[in-house]
């Protein structure tokens, strides 16, 4: 073959196919290493190179076959004797998904080697693109004609996340194994405005082995780095490798210093147990008290998934300061949950929830604690354990449940919280038309069981069991007229049958059983009438809205009566009941079934907005409700006992990108008084973000008054440093909760958080305290611990 200039080959084993400047295409046909035959062919025959940058070439792009190798080159020259093609100037391969660049490429063809494998040769500002856009650079390559294994000498590559590894050699064995020398480890910037700089964190070592099989990078005399000075020297060391979705090793860990365990560190561990399941084992290490070890098993089923947290310690008790008291016994804790889907309707899970101390959450900070798991959740410093089933299609939903709570408050008796067993609920919207109007049906049932009487739990009396079995019909029709009145007429009907055992009939009194059927009906009509104008830039919209609600008396369930000689209504599902403006409008306003609103009333309000075209926005909403005389089911501290209800206020408000307010209050129907307030500010920009919550409430639900503040946020001092800050202060006791000061820096690859915090809670035997915690994260080598 002469020697003149060629731009394109395509190598296939079998066959090389030559572009001529000028001269069109020749194909020569190897056998033996030996050309057999040559045609000229149309210039189809080549795969032309794709326009533009290439950095993930692959094959099916390129339209090569299985085993085809293109390669092109300013000047190609090819020996036939050595088969060996030498291409220089712009040379670029490209075989299965891989593109390789370099200065200057010599290929030996496998056909006179004794293992019949081809060699490659790159020299000069080498680059391999690899299909998952992953980028290797080296000065000099020596790999097999697949450019899965070889040798590479000033080598460094890009990865994933956009790690970076550099290395005097490499050595890459396989397409999962590379080993390297010398090298250097980090996912932060090296580079600033085109000049070197030191990045935030490396790994440097003496021996780095990439097994990308086992998903892990393996260190020998590995120096940890910050911003260029060594902090650490581990002889070993590992983490997961960047590109692996799931691999075992450690986890960011957490430093703090308080009065409570002294100094405590940390270390999570992620142990992969098979494709699908994981568990983290994160043991505290504590200077003034026993370890604590902390554990996540996670798992995921073809129909489902399972989330088990749990911790365990042998240990005494001890208080705010660290002192220990009592005996040595185990102490431990687990919060689980599992979902799983049984067909396309059905589905079922469970909870389990579960404390040895009412305070070992609060003394070893443990986080994310009382959130929900399942649909039924429990209040604050309370757990719950549930197993239930749902069925839910297009037109109908029932549910089965179970639970049990444990109550960690002080003061908490679990014999006086109810077994709920079984819980049923069951919906039906059956398409009916039915005078115009649709047509849904209910029916729930629940059963609760109490081993002790929380009225007065000192006389150890048996508690109140009770059954209920509820069936309801619901009918509602729209009507809008061509000026915009809307009116929705409604019906409700509704039967209940109660049968209660362990009833208290008087202060200190007993019977055994009590059964009891009843009738409800609500009928009335929302009416609303939305008016609205065009005012510059903005739409206003006033809106008034009434309801008109009338029901017969109701038989409410007594249970006793108390020392005056008043009814103690049956209240289980509706002690958490507040009137505002989400519930102004229900024409039954307890959100449970076992208290009812009988009687006529009329609840109004009138309603303000202004939406501006730019997306910020106003709401202002006023209303009360009347009724036709005094109803004692509400309890004196709602406000609505009286045949006028007190005053409802809400308004929101979002006047510039990035900050939202909203405050809605409950006012005293003559003096105006405040009886309860809620308020609030967010606020997120380039600057930080930061939020403010403030409540007052005469009576909670515990039957205290409530005054707090609440305020947390984050502001940016540049470009990477940045100050934090979170507080709760309740202002009837006129004393801070919790406070929280911290500084943080971050860039592209790490967080570095120093957190002050000091509690002056007194919680049973826990006491204020002060601490200081230290948390690291690093790109790459795993977040916090879940829930941490």
């Amino acid at each position: 073959m002469p020697s003149a200039a060629a731009r394109s080959l395509l190598l296939t084993g079998a066959a090389l196919t030559v572009l001529w400047p000028g001269a069109g295409f020749a194909q020569a046909v190897l056998k033996d290493g030996r050309i057999e035959r040559s045609e000229i062919l149309d210039k189809s025959a080549v795969p032309a190179k794709p326009n533009g940058p290439a950095p993930a070439a692959s094959a099916v792009t390129d339209g090569l076959a299985r085993g085809e190798l293109y390669m092109e080159a300013d000047h190609l020259v090819r020996n036939e004797e050595t088969h060996v093609t030498t291409a220089t100037g712009s040379v670029e391969v490209r075989y299965e998904r891989r593109t390789l660049r370099a200065d200057r490429l010599v290929y030996e063809e496998g056909a006179d080697r004794g293992d019949g494998q081809g060699v490659i040769r790159a020299f000069g500002h080498v680059q391999i693109i690899n299909d998952d856009g992953s980028v290797d650079y080296a000065d000099q390559f020596t790999l097999d004609d697949q450019m899965r294994a070889g040798v590479a000498l000033a080598f460094s590559a890009r990865l994933q996340q956009n790690v970076k590894i550099s290395a005097a050699t490499a050595v890459r064995k396989s397409e999962d194994f590379q080993e390297m020398s010398r090298a250097i480890f980090t996912p932060c910037p090296i580079c600033a405005d085109n000049h070197p700089v030191n990045p935030t964190w490396s790994i440097s070592a003496d021996r780095v082995v990439r097994d990308k099989k086992r998903r892990i990078v393996h260190y020998r005399n590995a120096r940890i780095h910050v911003l260029g000075a060594t902090v650490m020297y581990l002889p070993v060391f590992w983490h997961a490798d960047p590109e692996a979705e799931r691999a075992s090793g450690f986890l960011t860990p957490k430093l703090g210093v308080s009065d409570r365990r002294g100094v405590s560190y940390e270390q999570p561990y992620l142990l992969v147990l098979s494709p699908y399941s994981d568990l983290v084992l994160s043991p505290q290490i504590n200077s003034k008290v026993n370890p604590l070890l902390n554990g996540e098993y996670r798992q995921r089923f073809a129909s489902g998934d399972l989330d088990v947290r749990f911790g365990y310690t042998h240990d005494q008790d001890f208080d705010s300061k660290g002192r220990q008291f009592g005996a040595h016994t185990s102490r431990s804790y687990v919060l689980g949950r599992g979902a799983f889907r049984i067909d396309e309707a059905w589905r079922w899970g469970f909870t389990a929830e579960r404390a040895s101390d009412d305070l070992i959450f609060d003394k070893y900070e443990i986080g994310k604690v009382y959130e929900a798991r399942g649909p039924y959740v429990a209040d604050d410093r309370r757990l719950i354990s549930q197993i239930y089933a749902v069925r839910q299609d297009q037109r109908s939903y029932v549910s089965v449940a179970a639970f049990t709570i444990q109550g960690l408050r002080p003061g908490d008796i679990d014999r006086t919280f109810p077994v709920v067993a079984p819980l049923v609920e069951a919906h039906y919207d059956p398409n009916l038309d039915v005078l115009g109007g649709r047509v849904r049906l209910s029916a729930s049932a629940v059963s609760l069981t109490r081993n002790q009487s929380p009225t007065n739990p000192a006389l150890n009396l048996p508690g109140l069991d009770s059954r209920r079995l509820t069936a309801e019909a619901d009918w509602r029709r729209s009507f809008i007229s061509e000026g915009g009145l809307r009116v929705d007429p409604f019906l409700n009907v509704r039967a209940d049958t109660y049968s209660l055992n362990d009833v208290l009939v008087g202060v200190g009194g007993q019977t055994p059983s009590r059964s009891l059927t009843r009738g409800l009906a609500v009928a009335g009509a929302d009416v609303s009438y939305p008016l609205y104008r065009r005012q510059r830039d903005a739409t206003i919209i006033l809106e008034p809205l009434v309801q008109l609600a009338v029901s017969p008396d109701a038989r409410q369930v007594v249970v006793g009566r108390d020392a005056a000689g008043r009814p103690i209504y049956l209240n289980e599902d509706s002690v958490a009941f507040e009137f505002d403006e989400s519930t102004l409008f229900q024409a039954d306003k307890f959100p449970g079934f076992d208290l009812y609103e009988d009687g006529a009333r009329l609840n109004v309000a009138g309603r303000a907005s202004i939406l501006w075209d730019d997306n910020r926005r106003a709401s202002f909403l006023l209303g009360r409700s009347f009724r036709s005389k005094p109803n004692d089911v509400f309890s004196a501290s709602s406000g609505l006992r009286q045949k006028s209800s007190d005053w409802v206020v809400a308004t929101d408000a979002q006047p510039l990108p990035g900050v939202s307010l909203f405050a809605r209050a409950r006012l005293d129907s003559d003096s105006l008084a405040v009886h309860r307030a809620e308020a609030g500010a967010n606020v997120s920009n380039k600057w930080g973000s930061g939020y403010v919550r403030y409540l007052t409430d005469d009576l909670n639900i515990n039957g205290a008054r409530t005054e707090n503040v609440d305020v947390g946020g984050e502001l940016y001092l540049g470009k990477n440093w940045g100050v934090s800050v979170y507080g709760n202060r309740d202002l009837h006791q006129d004393a801070w909760v919790i406070r929280d000061y911290g500084a943080f820096y971050r860039d592209d690859c790490t967080r570095i958080d120093v957190i002050y915090r000091r509690e002056d809670t007194v919680i049973g035997r826990l006491g204020p305290s002060q601490s200081v915690s230290v948390r690291l994260t690093l790109a790459t080598l795993g977040g916090p611990l879940y829930g941490r």
